[in-house]
């Protein structure tokens, strides 16, 4: 049994080593326009930022921040709060890192997964997250369900995980959903479509409430689950 328990435990680090590499494999040249080609068709964003509920002094994480876009522009928004970012991309890291750094602003960063990070392990915090939301990150987790689950775990009673990604189309022409979906799918993106019925059975549940809002006739969406 020892010996079974062992391998598995040697597999999964494997898997997630695995991870980690394909990751940078992806964004080592990527990330030096991913921005400027990005704000064409990640929609959606800015207005999640605007709507965050962020006081100062809250801690608040994004999973998958990539170069740091989102969580710079959240910084310059909501003064006070304290930022922090994880992505599986080390690559992606040292370009956040250093457009952090000309915006003056202090945002921690770690490299880890969204299923395997803890406040307090990964980032030293004594206290769970205020607010944790993706930012078009839940479309390319295969283990998403995981990654959600994780993300609550570490969110406060009374926090909001907020989702921003793409939706399913269905209100725009079957030609552009066809097109576009059989793109992402090239990237390893998708939208997952167990993901929405998930977090409504999290609400039925009992253990927070979730509003939906389609985005560009369901373009993409925005979800919140405050967690009770």
């Amino acid at each position: 049994m020892r010996e079974a328990g062992a391998l598995q435990n040697t597999e999964s680090k494997m898997s997630r080593n695995d991870a980690f590499v394909a990751m940078d494999r992806m964004y080592r040249f990527q990330r030096y326009f991913y921005d400027l080609t990005r704000k064409y068709y990640l929609l959606g964003r800015d207005r999640l930022i605007d709507q965050m509920e962020v006081a100062a002094g809250d801690n608040v994480l994004e999973i998958g921040c990539g170069t740091g876009r989102n969580l710079i522009l959240l910084g310059r928004k909501r003064r006070g709060a304290n930022l922090f970012g994880l992505d599986a991309s080390s690559e992606m890291l040292v370009t956040a890192a250093e457009k952090i750094s000309k915006s003056g602003q202090n945002i921690a960063l770690k490299t880890a997964l969204a299923d395997d990070f803890g406040f307090d392990s990964t980032f030293g915090l004594e206290k769970s997250f205020d607010v944790v939301f993706f930012s078009y990150s839940i479309s390319m987790i295969p283990t998403w369900r995981e990654s959600v689950e994780n993300a609550l775990g570490n969110l406060k009673s009374g926090g909001t995980l907020y989702i921003v990604d793409f939706y399913d189309q269905k209100d725009l022409p079957r030609s552009f959903q066809k097109l576009l979906q059989g793109w992402l799918r090239k990237f390893h993106v998708q939208f997952w479509r167990d993901l929405l019925p998930y977090l409504k059975s999290l609400e039925t549940s009992g253990l927070g409430t979730l509003s939906l809002t389609p985005l560009y006739r369901r373009y993409s969406f925005i979800a919140a689950f405050k967690k009770l």
